[in-house]
């Protein structure tokens, strides 16, 4: 496993991160056991950096987490949690809500600290609420020693760029901006490389878009980006290939982006991805991948 830095944090963390979204249950119905032993494997095949946040599961993420790193020294990873979301449509970025909620997360986590707690998705909570009362509360967090670093987290590049206009931040995590079908992050890296802001870049899979599953019916992209991750799939099938191991591969060979998360509850699948990240990637099959993709680049939802 390679490592690289995490801007001014200084954190070095592995080019493939753990996303334990899926220790609750998100995506399908998983054995804890199995959840716990995948983390197990994570780490021990050199993962180093875990996201989570209480409303991956309504904290049955955090819980299950937990449970897993108990057995598990705290000098062997960065944890990463959220705060703010905590339902389908259940934001809350006041301070008081921020405090319990860091409060919750330590108990479920079985630790002192977080190493960096993100606001989460704050494009859907009220601006002033996030800046006035959010970021404020995170630097009380911080000099109290609950977290060492902090961020935002989002869907649209636009709101990353509003924050840092206005306050300076350890680190921002963002989602489905850095993948075959979509490289519009980039954007925004010489703002961070300026600030010295840590960049984590999530679901290089855009959530569905490009696995080997196809396109799970409740994704929020239009037909035509469906339709054309379908055909870049039928591509690689046809020709013997695996369009998700192309995707990660992709994503984590940018070394301007320090990690990339992976969610999976499978031991089978986290050793999968691992092994995928330290083989070279097909040139020509990516080739062929992004020209299908091309009519779609940068599309989102």
């Amino acid at each position: 496993m390679n490592y690289r830095k995490l801007g001014k944090t200084g954190l070095d963390v592995s080019i493939l991160s753990y996303g334990a979204s899926s220790l609750g249950s998100v995506f399908r119905d998983i054995n804890e056991e199995e959840g716990k032993k995948t983390v197990h494997e994570a780490i021990n095949s050199g993962i180093n950096f875990i996201d989570v946040s209480p409303y991956y599961g309504l904290t049955e993420a955090e819980t299950v987490l937990g449970k897993a790193l108990q057995e598990i020294p705290r000098d062997k990873y960065i944890l990463s949690s959220k705060a703010g979301r905590y339902g389908e449509q259940d934001f809350d970025f006041s301070k008081k809500s921020i405090l319990q909620s860091v409060e919750g997360s330590l108990e479920r986590l079985h630790t002192d600290y977080l190493d960096i707690l993100l606001l989460h998705d704050i494009e859907f909570g009220r601006f002033d609420e996030v800046m006035s009362e959010g970021i404020s509360v995170l630097h009380e967090l911080k000099k109290q020693g609950k977290i060492r670093y902090f961020g935002v987290s989002g869907l649209p590049l636009s709101i990353f760029e509003k924050v840092l206009s206005q306050t300076d931040l350890d680190v921002i995590l963002s989602y489905c901006h850095y993948s075959l079908n979509d490289t519009s992050l980039t954007s925004l890296i010489p703002t961070l490389e300026k600030k010295d802001v840590g960049l984590i870049n999530a679901s290089p899979l855009s959530m569905g878009l490009l696995s080997t599953r196809g396109v799970p019916d409740w994704h929020p992209a239009d037909e035509e980006i469906k339709n054309a991750c379908k055909q870049a799939l039928e591509f690689c099938e046809r020709n013997g290939e695996n369009l998700s191991k192309l995707a990660i591969q992709y994503s984590v060979m940018n070394e301007r982006i320090p990690t990339t998360l992976v969610s999976t509850a499978s031991i089978e699948n986290i050793k999968r991805n691992i092994e995928w990240v330290t083989q070279p990637i097909n040139e020509e099959l990516l080739q062929h991948v992004l020209k299908i993709l091309k009519p779609i680049h940068n599309k989102t939802w």
